[in-house]
């Protein structure tokens, strides 16, 4: 119980005579962690929205005549043997005739004069939903047009493209943002720390002279450096918390944010972010204080 008492009590003296450079590593910890998960919530959002898309997502492939039984069977077992998909429809003729001429609705008088077999038969391949659908399905749609018989294949080509490319640059400013939350976080505690022990030098030499240990001279440091992180990381999610209560605020009525559901971060993620900051600010203590009190 002394121990712990004299070790916060250490912690408390440091944050005080060093209260300049503490501010600043804890704005710094906080801008980081910021940075860092606004970029992981809207990537995890979009790989969400990704899903909601592949919902509806389907590749059509119009064929030259009717399939047969045996044809169907081939098709089936060759689109099968290429990936993973949810369902494989065939369509006919008429039944695409039947199909448009609903969508048509009070419209559907300009098809009196077709006959109900102009529409060509066609296959609708509806591929597992998963984001990394979107990355497979040029490729799925280069073999579908190799298959025998077919005549074009359609897949909503452009928007695919587009969302994927997109999903790929979140990507990279992910890993991006992450690598300058390590950094800032090690680094910035790091020098704080090493502030710290700069200005104490004489007191923790006084220290070793009348026996302390380097695990009681380390300590305080140590503490010193995960309540960085736990602070910094905690003020980081919540401005993020209220950036974006600020968003569905004031974008509630916008044409985007009712089709597909944003969200905020589980409490586990919350939970896995401040500790990966708290390790990595203890981490930034560790190699400080490792450089000063040797073992």
């Amino acid at each position: 119980m002394n121990f712990l008492f004299a070790v916060f009590q250490q912690t408390t003296r440091n944050l005080f005579q060093t209260w300049g450079s503490q501010v600043f590593t804890l704005l710094t910890i906080t801008l980081s962690v910021l940075i860092f998960s606004f970029f992981y919530l809207v990537y995890s959002n979009m790989l969400n929205v990704g899903k909601q898309l592949g919902d509806d997502l389907r590749l059509v492939v119009y064929l030259d005549e009717e399939p047969g039984p045996e044809l169907q069977e081939e098709y089936r077992y060759k689109i099968l043997k290429f990936d993973r998909v949810d369902r494989i429809e065939f369509i006919s003729s008429k039944d695409a005739y039947q199909r448009f001429s609903t969508q048509l609705g009070e419209d559907k008088d300009v098809l009196a004069d077709m006959p109900d077999t102009f529409l060509p038969p066609s296959i609708e391949v509806y591929p597992v939903r998963s984001l990394d659908t979107l990355s497979r399905i040029k490729r799925f749609s280069d073999y579908l047009m190799t298959l025998p018989g077919v005549l074009k294949v359609q897949y909503g080509r452009e928007w695919v493209e587009r969302f994927y490319t997109f999903i790929q640059l979140l990507r990279i400013v992910v890993i991006l943002s992450g690598t300058l939350l390590v950094l800032t976080t090690t680094l910035m505690v790091a020098h704080t720390i090493r502030l710290s022990l700069l200005s104490r030098q004489d007191e923790l030499e006084l220290l070793r002279l009348v026996g302390a240990s380097s695990h009681y001279m380390r300590t305080p440091f140590f503490l010193e450096g995960a309540m960085h992180g736990f602070f910094g990381s905690t003020g980081g999610l919540f401005a993020l918390y209220v950036l974006y209560n600020w968003i569905q605020l004031h974008f509630t009525g916008s044409t985007v944010l009712p089709i597909f559901s944003f969200t905020f971060f589980p409490p586990v993620i919350l939970m896995i972010i401040i500790s990966f900051s708290v390790l990595l600010c203890a981490s930034g203590s560790f190699i400080s204080t490792n450089k000063f009190i040797r073992l």
